[in-house]
């Protein structure tokens, strides 16, 4: 019988700015208490994903404009913002009937960025963010990138620093408001720039194995001395 992996992904698109009111130590892990705020919890059942500030977290108790979610050490130890309360942006898994209006996002934080800049220009502002070098190759100008779960375009990038442009709706219905300098926040790349890279060291590995001597044409040589 097969077996189907069903893909929880997101959009980046911020459904509402909800607020962690618990984070409960377990062991090494916290389990958390959110207020949901605006969120739409009619259809959302025990088992379900929704992204806190862009981290795929699973629906572990469920109540009145609140649900209940537990984080793992591991988690907790590659993300930021999970372990103590104050506002997170919120978005439930994509649906396929839904509209895909950011990108496709995972839940999995690629990295920590740090903010190195956040500042005004006109009724816009421009933030910019330090990202861990290991991820800034998969960071392109005019691409997608997801900062503390939302879906935003990079207007350039240089020396693992890429700047953002955010207009006045995207900061009203967002967290992303409250940054300042030397804030960290939780980066997702875009997934098929990973994709491109794998497919390129695929072409690469075949091409080296497929120039290096055949070990079988040598064994049949050896065999008939």
């Amino acid at each position: 019988m097969l077996s189907v992996k069903i893909l929880i992904m997101f959009t980046g698109i911020i459904q509402s700015v909800g607020e962690i009111t618990q984070a409960t130590p377990i062991g090494k892990d916290i389990q958390l208490a959110i207020n949901t705020g605006q969120l739409d919890m009619a259809d959302v059942q025990l088992g379900d994903s929704i992204a806190v500030n862009g981290v795929c977290l699973t629906v572990i108790k469920l109540g009145a404009e609140r649900f209940d979610a537990h984080v793992s050490h591991e988690t907790l130890s590659v993300t930021v913002g999970l372990d103590h309360p104050h506002p997170v942006n919120l978005e439930k898994a994509l649906r396929l009937s839904d509209r895909l209006g950011g990108h496709l996002v995972s839940g999995h934080v690629d990295g920590v960025g740090e903010v190195v800049s956040f500042e005004q220009l006109g009724d816009c502002w421009r933030l910019n963010i330090l990202a861990p070098h290991a991820i800034s190759k998969y960071i392109s100008v005019k691409g997608s990138i997801c900062i503390n779960g939302v879906s935003l375009t990079v207007n350039s990038i240089a020396n693992d620093i890429f700047s953002i442009n955010l207009i006045p709706h995207t900061l009203e219905h967002t967290t992303l408001k409250s940054l300042a300098d030397g804030h960290h926040v939780n980066l997702e790349v875009d997934q098929i720039a990973r994709y491109v890279e794998r497919m390129t060291l695929w072409e690469r590995e075949n091409q080296e194995q497929s120039e290096k001597p055949g070990k079988l044409e040598n064994k049949g040589q050896n065999n008939n001395d």
